[in-house]
């Protein structure tokens, strides 16, 4: 079972303040990697299982297929975020509708940008080589380090929840 916490993260270095940052991540990434540096590439996006503890905080029955969508976010050429993101199907023709159209377009320009989304706490956790995230991080950015930090938090939309993971990855700017 993974544990996520909403504790201090006195571990967590430079960052932490990464970890810990409210609002659009997307929007401080850009601000941070200059004009025109910022990207996002979609990595992944179909129904697919939710690891168990998506599943618990989704509220899904183990054979649910939400759909899953995968990104990187990139400054310049180097990738800074690994970020996976799950609605559940019965919301998809609702209230997250818009998540089919993104492309490769930010997901926070869907998020902050509608005043009835609310966002729930941050959670943190260090990610070690055997956790899926990290599994999947690896598999999209080679030679990561043992360890990685990564947040989540639960978007919230007429009930309906949206689940936000982002994997700090070594190259990411100081804030």
């Amino acid at each position: 079972m993974l544990i996520w916490t909403t504790s201090t993260l006195a571990r967590a270095g430079a960052v932490r303040a990464w970890l810990t940052r409210t609002g659009s991540l997307s929007e401080h990434l850009r601000g941070a990697c200059g004009d025109g540096a910022f990207r996002v590439e979609r990595l992944m996006q179909c129904r697919a299982r939710a690891w168990p503890d998506e599943q618990r905080v989704l509220g899904l029955p183990a054979d649910a297929l939400p759909l899953v969508r995968e990104v990187l976010l990139f400054c310049g050429d180097t990738p800074v975020v690994f970020a996976r993101s799950l609605a559940a199907e019965r919301h998809l023709d609702g209230p997250w509708r818009a998540l089919r159209g993104l492309g490769a377009r930010p997901l926070a320009t869907m998020l902050f940008a509608e005043p009835l989304i609310v966002r729930g706490a941050l959670e943190c956790r260090r990610l070690g080589t055997r956790d899926p995230l990290y599994r999947r991080a690896a598999r999209a950015v080679d030679g990561l380090p043992g360890n990685l930090w990564a947040r989540r938090s639960v978007f919230r939309r007429d009930g309906a929840p949206l689940l936000v993971s982002e994997v700090f990855l070594p190259g990411v700017p100081t804030p």
